[in-house]
């Protein structure tokens, strides 16, 4: 993706950051607890924090986190749902935070948007010696015929590389990598997946999908195009028509830690 598209879909969450508190899922704890394993401690970044998914869960295993997130609409949820939390203004190019003052610094579902030459520097500053680096991502499992349908008739914008198990590897591997001549600040990478769910209406998962960065930023009637496709294939499958069901999820992460 260019520069510009990629920070025109970055910047695209606030116009949705309701929708985005309701719908989107959260991440699984034990996937949240390997990201922190290796870790020397429990001083925890969620840097692009969004509305809080990944911080709730973070609070839920006993973590001391802080949370930055660059859009004030997405901050304003995120404080709304959870007071309690210290949330910052700020970017993964700009941490608001002293050096060496976190042992982790996670990011969920926002790695990919972070400007690593200039992030990755800043987020070794901030990591404690030893510290650790790991994205996560929530995938849909299209080992499952139907999850594997949706994505077709979903196309990228909706269900992209990232958010399925058979190219999230692929995809993520060098996410802690800059594009540029600068150093690399952190070591070889591994990545692990983590079964995970989310309960779901046919409805709510249409709303979910249109809170990807690439619907957002969708013309409008080619929007509407994609959401009918999908509302129509989902009323079209038994596991689906009808009440509620689970969509089949794995929490995938990519652990690094600071050289």
């Amino acid at each position: 993706m260019e520069q510009g598209d990629r920070l025109r879909h970055a910047s695209s969450f606030g116009a949705a950051a309701t929708a985005y508190a309701e719908h989107r899922p959260d991440y699984a704890q034990a996937a949240v607890r390997w990201a922190l394993e290796p870790a020397p401690g429990l001083r925890v970044l969620d840097l692009g924090a969004g509305t809080g998914k990944l911080t709730a869960t973070l609070v839920a295993v006993g973590a001391d986190v802080t949370a930055v997130e660059p859009d004030p609409a997405m901050l304003n949820e995120l404080r709304r749902a959870l007071p309690d939390v210290r949330a910052l203004p700020g970017s993964a190019e700009a941490i608001p935070l002293p050096d060496a003052s976190v042992d982790v610094v996670l990011a969920g579902n926002a790695m990919h948007w972070f400007d690593m030459a200039v992030a990755g520097p800043e987020i070794a500053r901030v990591l404690a010696p030893g510290g650790i680096l790991a994205g996560l991502w929530n995938a849909m499992d299209d080992g499952i015929g139907w999850v594997a349908g949706l994505a077709r008739v979903s196309g990228s914008a909706a269900i992209g590389p990232r958010d399925t198990p058979a190219s999230w590897r692929a995809e993520t591997a060098g996410a802690h990598l800059p594009t540029t001549g600068v150093a690399p600040r952190f070591g070889s990478p591994e990545q692990a997946e983590f079964p995970h769910g989310q309960r779901r209406t046919a409805d709510s998962l249409v709303a979910t999908l249109a809170t990807r960065a690439g619907m957002l930023v969708m013309p409008e009637q080619e929007r509407e195009a994609t959401l009918g496709r999908i509302r129509a294939f989902l009323a079209s499958r038994p596991e689906t028509a009808r009440g509620e069901f689970t969509l089949p999820m794995l929490t995938c992460v990519l652990r690094v830690r600071r050289l």
